[in-house]
């Protein structure tokens, strides 16, 4: 499994430490457990003069799964990874309901009111909520990490296509934008932008090709306007033929075509703007800032011969990428945007009318639904001890939700302990990409 985060008894962080020698340190109560997920342990003494290598968090965000990496650049060992799901759907819906039940609100009440959403000004850099919530989530576990080991250095990939260097290929020399890398960028580019199908047939399915509209012998040049994505079979039958020739039997196909190669990839400039936003944060945090594309992303991990995952991919972002990545131990921790509460004083129907009574106190006892307790019942029907997710009840008398049990009610404040403190996120184990060596 991947190793556990360590901190002195100052709350400095050191060098990641073994499973083993995790366990041995806890055993001789040399260290305690700070917090459960992800595992960080604290020592009982302090290190001022522990020596420590800095590391690198790397970070490959996308629109539903991001990764997230910690690398050792000197031995290229991965410290530690997580794939982390984002809750933009979950913040889109919410906010689509909150709406609707405000405007029902206001068109009983205040029938004739003037619309807000025309005369108001957005602020400069404003994100969507759901497109924010994720630029919220990346940048939260990156100042985690930055607390729980000794990070360095930040590596972030900025665009998902180098769209710039793709344009203009001499921006950074010739032997990086005219080598494996210039036809990685372009070839992944097109395949998304032509959604995996030949441009002419439409076939799914097959080896595709990089065409040139305007042939070379014509004169076409290699820019992303003049390239389409197309099988072997219409690659060979359009030959020096222009686009027209070509397709003159075909003009629907003709019209089609022109249209979608001059039109930008779908949904680029959000998931760029997404990113942007990303990177204007981590720049406050007071760290070296690398970035790479997502074609750069793609070339480091095939030409380790590495599986496609989200945390594998976060941890070849960027050309500090070391030449061999050790995966082998690493079991990723899976991640999931649950939310903190709701700030609903009160249920409502789908008519937006209010239902029940209002919400009660957030804290009972110590306790907030969502935390994770460890029950010890030492009397009536329910002795045994469970361990899960507490749902409270001014009463104090909670319910507990969790495996194997399913859920049993009842179970008073004074035999729970806390273990994990809702923090606004589920956590699980993910399994080895690799397997261990012999």
């Amino acid at each position: 499994m991947s190793r556990i985060l360590i901190v002195d008894q100052q709350r400095r962080p050191l060098m990641p430490t073994t499973p083993a020698r995790a366990r041995l340190l806890l055993k001789s109560r040399k260290a305690a457990i700070l917090r459960r997920f992800p595992l960080v342990l604290i020592l009982k003494e302090a290190r001022p003069e522990a020596v420590v290598e800095p590391l690198r968090v790397k970070l490959d965000p996308g629109s539903q799964t991001s990764g997230i990496a910690v690398v050792n650049e000197r031995s290229g060992e991965v410290v530690w990874a997580a794939e982390l799901t984002h809750r933009s759907q979950a913040v889109h819906e919410a906010l689509s309901k909150r709406r609707a039940a405000r405007r029902s609100r206001r068109s009983r009440h205040t029938r004739y009111r003037a619309a807000r959403f025309a005369n108001r000004r957005r602020p400069k850099g404003w994100l969507a909520p759901s497109l924010l919530s994720r630029v919220q989530h990346l940048l939260c576990w990156a100042k985690r990490l930055a607390r729980w080991c000794p990070v360095g250095a930040l590596s972030l990939e900025l665009v998902r296509f180098d769209l710039a260097l793709l344009q203009t290929p001499s921006l950074e020399g010739v032997d990086y934008q005219r080598g494996t890398l210039w036809g990685t960028e372009v070839r992944q580019y097109l395949l998304a932008k032509w959604e995996h199908r030949c441009a002419y047939c439409q076939a799914t399915g097959v080896p595709l090709e990089i065409d040139h509209v305007v042939p070379q012998s014509r004169g076409g040049s290699d820019r992303i306007a003049n390239l389409v994505i197309a099988c072997h079979t219409c690659n060979q039958c359009k030959a020096d033929q222009t686009l027209e020739a070509f397709l003159a039997d075909r003009p629907e196909v003709l019209a089609r075509v022109q249209a979608q190669r001059k039109a930008p990839l779908r949904d680029a400039a959000a998931v760029n703007s997404t990113r942007w936003a990303l990177y204007e944060n981590l720049k406050t945090l007071g760290m070296p800032l690398e970035t790479g594309s997502g074609g750069l992303t793609k070339w480091n991990r095939t030409s380790r011969n590495l599986p496609k995952r989200h945390w594998i991919d976060a941890a070849c972002c960027g050309r500090s990428t070391p030449e061999r990545l050790r995966i082998q131990h690493v079991r990723p921790s899976l991640i999931e945007a649950r939310g903190r509460q709701a700030r609903r004083m009160v249920n409502v129907d789908e008519q937006g009318f209010p239902v029940g009574r209002a919400k009660g106190p957030s804290r009972v006892q110590g306790f907030r639904t969502g935390d994770l307790v460890r029950a010890r019942v030492t009397r009536g029907k329910k002795v045994g001890v469970y361990v899960g997710r507490v749902a409270i009840k001014t009463d104090g008398y909670f319910k507990l939700t969790g495996r194997p049990f399913g859920m049993v009610e009842g179970i008073h404040a004074r035999y729970c302990t806390p273990l994990h403190q809702k923090d606004g996120y589920a956590y699980s184990q993910g399994e080895a990409a690799l397997p261990p060596q012999a």
